[in-house]
């Protein structure tokens, strides 16, 4: 049963003794006093209603009986002088048990009103003749009802607000001992609250008097006027600045919009040390310079060794070259032998030169392209006529599938026949005897999409995450040792430098498919007919 149900059954019960007492001990005492200690009974048993039906509604209803009975008993008992005085003070007492500030105002105002007629009743009759001991009792009776409501209202909310004193302790003495600093913050940067650990340098006190800006050191404060902008607008923010009393520490802050009920925005923010972080950032951003100023010279060194290499190595092939063709007379077959070799070495050695010189231009983004407007099979039949032979030597057999009408492309044309090169030789290179080589040509809306497929060992899942970055070799030392790993590599370089892309598609000892796609194919606009646009007219429905 509810205290507020309980409360009125008691008040019922006491009543209906009291005037049950009244009339057997009191026989000659005056009607309307008997009358009055009986309605006194009524509010008590209308408070049982709240037990099928309990809202701020229905307790109000109870109230305003409570009041309607203060009023009655008053005028009929003999007002403020009469036996049944003390029972004025029961609406207060009922609008303090039914739970709710506005029904323990209400109550006041009714006892007030009963008070007030009780006065009157005075005023208009003389004094009543009051009969002492019912009114000591009334007056007992009335004092208990109102010392039990405030006793059963007030108690559960004082255990209540000591559970929730508690519980703002605990969380405040959380709050207190946290690693970072806590700020609440308006959004111009005023400080508001804070809980926690104050970084090194920052001065709490401080904060609070001149605001977070101010701590802040100048250089640093646009960086935080912007995040704390962007943390108004309900994005979550972080910035990271040096204080103004140590410049040589960072703190970091991480904003985030504090929402509530009112109008007033707040925002929320975590301060800590960040000078670790940053230390190991900029640790990182100098070994990243000094990698990237030694990958740079490395670059340069690899450039100009190609460069003078290459003089040297030029007019070797063209002495050997010489030699081969007899110009200045025959040589013996031991000599002519030796002759062969070395321009099919040095041949080989020009090649992995030019080769590392394109990757160290393209490295140190030195690498310029020659765009210009050709027909794009020309160029890949010129890469295939030079590959066939070594094709044929070693009983490779190789395929093209090539656009019967011209394929117009704006592109690199020694860049694009690099590529096709390339690919052909490693194809040729890693394709056994009997195997087959296969080119493919297409345009493919915007983009030139040249494919070169074999039959040859396949490249392990493994190895195909690393193919394409320079140096990079797969397969067994074997096959390793018949490339320097540049081909591909240099292949991807001018891909992207055109905007495009390679991929590899390839199955361990069934073969791969190299694909790539240039944007760069030149689209044919429609030719104007013949005696120009035809205009149509239009005419309005109907006509």
């Amino acid at each position: 049963m509810r205290p507020v149900v309980a409360w009125h059954m008691g008040w019922a019960i006491a009543m209906a003794v009291l005037a049950t007492a009244v009339v057997m001990l009191r026989p000659a005492l005056d009607a309307g006093v008997v009358i009055a200690a009986l309605i006194a009974v009524l509010p008590g048993v209308g408070g049982l209603w709240l037990m099928a039906r309990d809202g701020w509604a229905e307790r109000a209803l109870v109230l305003g009986g409570w009041s309607l009975a203060a009023v009655a008993v008053a005028a009929l008992s003999g007002g403020m002088t009469g036996s049944l005085a003390g029972l004025a003070i029961m609406p207060f007492a009922a609008g303090i048990m039914l739970g709710e500030l506005r029904l323990a105002q209400a109550g006041a105002v009714g006892t007030a009103l009963a008070v007030l007629v009780g006065l009157v009743s005075v005023w208009l009759g003389g004094p009543a003749q009051a009969d002492w001991v019912l009114a000591a009792a009334v007056a007992l009776l009335s004092a208990l009802a109102l010392a039990t409501a405030i006793t059963l209202t007030w108690g559960p909310r004082e255990r209540a607000l000591g559970v929730v004193g508690d519980s703002l302790n605990r969380v405040e003495t959380l709050l207190a001992g946290q690693p970072g600093l806590m700020l609440v913050l308006s959004p111009s940067g005023g400080v508001l609250a804070a809980y926690g650990t104050a970084p090194p340098a920052i001065d709490v006190e401080a904060l609070f008097d001149q605001g977070l800006i101010a701590a802040v050191h100048a250089p640093d404060r646009g960086e935080l006027l912007a995040a704390l902008a962007r943390a108004e607008a309900g994005q979550e923010a972080q910035v990271s600045f040096a204080p103004r009393q140590a410049l040589d520490r960072r703190v970091t802050l991480v904003l985030r919009r504090l929402d509530g009920d009112g109008e007033t925005v707040r925002l929320v923010g975590q301060a800590f040390d960040g000078t670790p972080q940053f230390a190991r950032e900029s640790g990182l951003e100098t070994a990243r310079a000094e990698a990237e100023a030694q990958n740079a010279g490395k670059s340069r060194f690899l450039a100009n060794m190609s460069h003078e290499l290459r003089t040297p190595l030029n007019a070797v092939i063209g002495f050997s070259d010489i030699m081969r063709q007899r110009i200045f007379g025959p040589l013996p077959d031991r000599y002519a032998g030796y002759a062969d070799s070395i321009h099919e070495a040095g041949g080989h050695l020009l090649d992995l030169i030019n080769d590392v010189l394109d990757v160290s231009k393209i490295e140190a983004e030195r690498y310029e392209l020659a765009i210009e407007r050709f027909d794009a099979r020309e160029t890949v039949s010129a890469a295939i006529a030079l590959i066939r032979v070594a094709a044929t030597d070693k009983g490779v057999d190789l395929r093209s599938v090539l656009p019967t009408e011209a394929l117009t492309v704006d592109a690199d044309k020694r860049a694009l026949k690099q590529i096709a090169l390339n690919l052909l030789s490693n194809a040729i290179k890693f394709t056994p005897a009997e195997g087959s080589v296969t080119v493919t040509l297409e345009a493919i809306g915007p983009y030139l999409e040249l494919v070169v497929s074999d039959t040859g060992v396949g490249i392990a899942p493994e190895d195909l995450r690393r193919l394409g970055r320079p140096f990079e070799q797969a397969g067994a030392a074997e096959q390793k040792a018949q490339g320097t790993g540049l081909g591909l590599s240099l292949v991807r370089s001018l891909a992207e430098l055109h905007g495009g892309r390679m991929n590899i598609d390839s199955t361990l000892g069934e073969g791969a498919a190299v694909t790539v796609r240039l944007p760069v194919v030149t689209l044919a606009k429609p030719a104007v007919p013949e005696g120009g646009a035809e205009i149509i007219e239009l005419r309005p429905a109907g006509n």
